[in-house]
């Protein structure tokens, strides 16, 4: 254990010996008219605590207090702080054509806001400042001291260079020549474009100057006339001059790697522009600084403070010593089992924990710093707790962990996050790869890190794959498919075929079976016909021969 501000303890504590000293050693005025004898019958009988007692506690809740003031803290380790830097020129145009107000208020101004909005966006960054028009000149040099910088950009205006005109290749000869942490220097030029339809010579110096230039193209394509201060309107040959965005300025973006953006009335250009240039530009280790990590203990001796002057300035009964120090020893018992932040002696087993991480007793760190942050539910031992049993490669209990962290500073948030989309990829599930990019992208989002924006481009290559492997799995499965389902048809249609046969087998016998009927029904009605036919003709012979025998009968006279 340590004090942050010992001098309190150097500087208090002897005024306070020297005054409770004096205040122990002085008599009551009574006892130099009495004897203590004569005062103990005199006194009467209360419930109260005896001025002695009071004394004692308040001299003990005093010291105390100097102690809390002191801050004693536990050791937890250290963080190096490194402070990288991109190195961004803002390049300013202040020629006449930015006085017009085809943009509210005009051209000029709304530069200047969006410029200033940029400088309180990147305010961990290394920013300076050109202005320009015919010439141009250094506003002020790389600095991270973006308040100033600021302060000097908003003082900018069109008096600020007397010649007339833009231009471009004066303003990147002061950029190239100015020094920076990185082989490429960032540009990002907030301008009308000029007069200038061909940017040849410009795009061609920024290359070989290693110049990326961002632009944000200020005005409308309908333009508007330049309003002097004085309030007449430039004019050429007698005809007000119409000054137009030119949009030819976006190729001197693009060619040298940069982007070419149009302003909005809105935040939202200065915003993607902010996006583009973190995602392009390379950062740079400018310093690094350790800063060692305490946990606090302040609260336990103020809170023992303030309970005893509680006791102190009470009415409480007249209590012995006895009971007085079981009161003391159950106070105590009580505050350890308390729901506070840290136990007291827990800073013991904290010290442990991380002595055992150190010495890569990773299982040991990772069951101390669980029963604490189970016990606790603070933000850093669950995020203690998840590092011990990453480092054990179990990933799922990490990510338990790293999700209980509910830390509120951004750096925390940004570091807990990245350690989240690691566990993700390190556990190799199905989603763990968009959810190991969504992790990624929340920490850029807070905190801009070279070494997070590489894991998330590598994991963004890697669903890239997995979509192209799901397609092509996908492609097999329908190929699979379409052949199973011809391989159906072709059964379907045998099978339909066969079918067709067997019904066609079927009714050519019973159309035969039908022939053979009707032939029978023929042959029956043929026989019918010809057994009729035959009756018939018996009949007609057996009546000739009747007639033939009646009329032979007649002509023998045997008949009258």
């Amino acid at each position: 254990m340590s004090f942050l501000y010992p001098y309190f303890l150097y500087i208090l504590l002897p005024i306070l010996f020297v005054m409770f000293g004096f205040l122990f050693r002085k008599k009551d005025s009574s006892q130099h008219y009495f004897s203590k004898e004569v005062m103990e019958k005199l006194k009467v009988g209360g419930s109260s605590l005896s001025l002695r007692t009071r004394n004692i506690l308040f001299f003990i809740s005093s010291v105390l207090i100097v102690i809390a003031l002191a801050q004693p803290v536990i050791k937890d380790g250290s963080i190096e702080i490194k402070a990288k830097s991109s190195d961004i020129m803002i390049a300013l145009d202040i020629s006449d054509s930015m006085l017009a107000q085809d943009v509210y208020p005009n051209r000029l101004e709304l530069a200047k806001q969006k410029a200033l909005k940029f400088l309180k966006e990147i305010a961990d960054e290394r920013v300076g400042v050109v202005a320009f028009a015919k010439n141009s000149y250094l506003v002020s040099p790389l600095s991270f001291d973006t308040s100033a910088v600021a302060f000097l950009l908003s003082k900018l205006d069109t008096t600020s260079i007397t010649q007339k005109g833009t231009n471009l290749l004066s303003m990147l000869e002061v950029v190239a020549s100015s020094k920076t942490s990185t082989d490429k220097k960032y540009l990002f030029i907030l301008s009308d474009g000029g007069d200038k339809n061909d940017f040849a010579k410009e795009i061609e110096f920024a290359k070989d100057n290693d110049i990326v230039i961002f632009v944000l193209g200020m005005g409308t394509i309908k333009g508007a006339p330049i309003k002097l201060k004085n309030g007449e309107f430039i004019k050429q040959n007698s005809v007000i001059l119409i000054s137009k965005l030119n949009e030819n300025i976006s190729e001197l973006a693009t060619s040298t790697g940069g982007v070419y953006i149009q302003n909005t009335t809105s935040q939202n250009d200065i915003m993607a522009m902010l996006s583009e240039i973190s995602s392009v530009s390379e950062k740079k280790e400018l310093k690094a600084q350790e800063i060692q990590k305490y946990t606090p203990l302040f609260y336990y001796p103020l809170s023992l403070a303030l309970l005893l002057i509680l006791i102190a300035t009470s009415s409480l009964g007249k209590i012995n010593s006895n009971k007085l120090s079981h009161a003391m020893i159950l106070f105590l018992v009580l505050l350890i089992n308390t729901d506070a932040k840290a136990g007291v002696l827990d800073f013991l087993d904290l010290n442990e924990a991380k002595e055992a991480y150190e010495a890569g007793d990773y299982e040991k760190s990772a069951k101390i710093y669980k029963e604490y942050a189970d016990k606790n539910s603070d933000a850093q031992s669950n995020y203690n707790t998840a590092n011990a049993y990453y480092k054990q490669k179990k990933y799922d209990k990490a990510l338990e962990y790293y999700k209980k962290a509910n830390f509120k500073e951004d750096n925390q948030k940004a570091n807990n996050l990245a350690n989240m989309g690691n566990s993700y990829v390190k556990s190799a599930t199905k989603d763990s790869l968009k959810n190991a990019k969504e992790s990624y992208e929340k920490s850029l989002d807070i905190r801009e890190d070279k070494e997070i924006r590489e894991n998330l481009d590598a994991v963004l290559k890697e669903l890239e794959k997995q979509k192209k492997q799901d397609k092509q799995e996908n492609k097999d499965e329908d190929k699979k498919d379409k052949e199973i389902k011809i391989k159906i048809k072709i059964k379907t249609k045998t099978k339909i075929k066969i079918k067709k046969t067997i019904n066609l087998k079927r009714k050519n016998h019973k159309i035969k079976i039908l022939k053979v009927k009707r032939m029978k029904i023929k042959k029956t009605k043929i026989k019918k016909i010809l057994s009729q036919k035959k009756k018939n003709k018996k009949k007609k012979i057996k009546a000739k021969l009747s007639h033939k025998w009646a009329m032979k009968k007649n002509k023998s006279g045997l008949i009258n």
